[in-house]
């Protein structure tokens, strides 16, 4: 299953870090892909990801979850 969110707050590479390894502790999380320029996190997972985790992951490395991008 993939997903893409937008992600506010991200301004470097060393957010992208942040972001990255607080998405990919999360259980069933194959990858994920940051594209700095556009706030877009894609997250390739076994099984759909609740918001609220995704949420929460996203909290805990520093930045604001916008929601699933369209």
């Amino acid at each position: 299953m993939e997903t893409v969110y937008e992600v506010k707050g991200m301004t470097c590479g060393h957010c992208v870090g942040s972001v990255t390894q607080e998405l990919s502790a999360l259980p069933g999380v194959e990858s994920v892909d940051v594209v700095l320029e556009t706030g877009k996190v894609t997250v390739k997972s076994e099984a759909a990801l609740t918001e609220d985790a995704v949420r929460e992951a996203v909290d805990e490395a520093g930045y604001e979850l916008v929601g699933v991008a369209n």
